[in-house]
């Protein structure tokens, strides 16, 4: 049996956790530079390379694209036609999810006004919601809504699932659950008191809470992005971000990186943390078992996991 031909940039940290196995040869390669070789049965780009560097593999035989994120934006404008991809479902969900539900209790307790008063040296005791008995709205019911919804079931939360269609499902607990489709999706805001956008991106997301859809959520609901950016219309929640009628805990956001002048940045009631979602320590280790499970299906002329249709 031929060694199956991996490349991965030698600077990747993913390296450290892979197995060494009989029959795996590893090539550096970032897809910045010429590539040392015409065929690769496996290319994993680097984690914050940008779907750009896919236009390398034009000239590439390539038998599976190994993408370290699970949304894939971009990809379809410049991976080469006939090439297989696989994105990292499996790999975030859990690190994502922990993201959410910290900057929902985070943003309901107040803890950004607490961190500041003890900057300044104040005990500025204030009481504030809970996460508690509250009505939350997930927007997006896969991997990583999923996963928010088994963190939340310990806080006593009233919950609701919405994505692309109606369905009924079962979520990690084993239960089935109703799933609302987007035609609900202004219902369902104006019933929320917290808004949870797991998404994935895609034409029919971009914008999909707009000025309208943020108008259809009550008076200081509180919106939770960890999908993408594109996702909110950004000029229209910071109006009403400004106005003080909603708060935002955001993740992403559009544009990205926030410039240091943009708006959201003083607008009262948010906080913004920069695209951390995934990136945990529970990363690489999971990156890693995928490549390698990845790597055991090509060994053994099996079809890879998590193959996306990008047509």
């Amino acid at each position: 049996m031929s060694d199956l031909v991996v490349s991965l940039s030698f600077e990747d940290p993913l390296r450290e956790h892979l197995r060494s196995e009989p029959g795996l040869e590893l090539v550096d390669w970032d897809l910045k530079t010429p590539a040392p070789r015409r065929y690769f049965d496996i290319v994993v780009p680097p984690y914050w390379g940008g779907a750009e560097c896919l236009a390398a593999l034009a000239d590439v035989e390539t038998r599976l694209v190994q993408w370290q994120s699970i949304g894939y934006d971009g990809v379809p404008q410049y991976l080469p036609g006939g090439i297989p991809f696989a994105n990292a479902a499996s790999v975030h969900e859990t690190s994502t999810a922990e993201l959410a539900v910290t900057l929902a209790l985070a943003s309901q307790r107040g803890i950004p006004g607490f961190v500041r008063s003890g900057d300044a040296g104040r005990w500025d005791p204030v009481g504030l919601p809970s996460l508690a008995d509250r009505r939350v709205l997930l927007v997006g019911y896969g991997g990583v809504s999923k996963a928010v919804e088994a963190r939340l079931s310990g806080f006593e939360v009233s919950l609701t699932r919405l994505a692309r269609s109606a369905r009924h499902e079962r979520n990690l607990a084993g239960e089935t659950v109703e799933v609302h489709g987007f035609e609900d999706l202004h219902r369902c805001l104006a019933e929320a008191e917290v808004v949870i956008l797991a998404v994935p991106s895609t034409a029919e997301t971009r914008g999909l809470i707009d000025a309208a859809a943020l108008a259809a959520m009550p008076d200081d609901v509180l919106l939770v992005n960890v999908a993408r950016g594109p996702v909110v219309d950004t000029d229209a929640l910071v109006a009403e971000l400004q106005r003080g009628r909603l708060r935002a805990a955001l993740d992403v956001t559009d544009p990205e990186p926030l410039p240091e002048d943009h708006p959201l940045w003083k607008c009262p009631g948010t906080l913004i943390t920069p695209h951390v979602g995934g990136d945990s320590s529970a990363m690489q280790p999971r990156i890693a078992a995928l490549l390698d499970r990845q790597i055991a299906h090509l060994q053994a002329g099996e079809s890879p996991e998590n193959l996306v249709d990008l047509h």
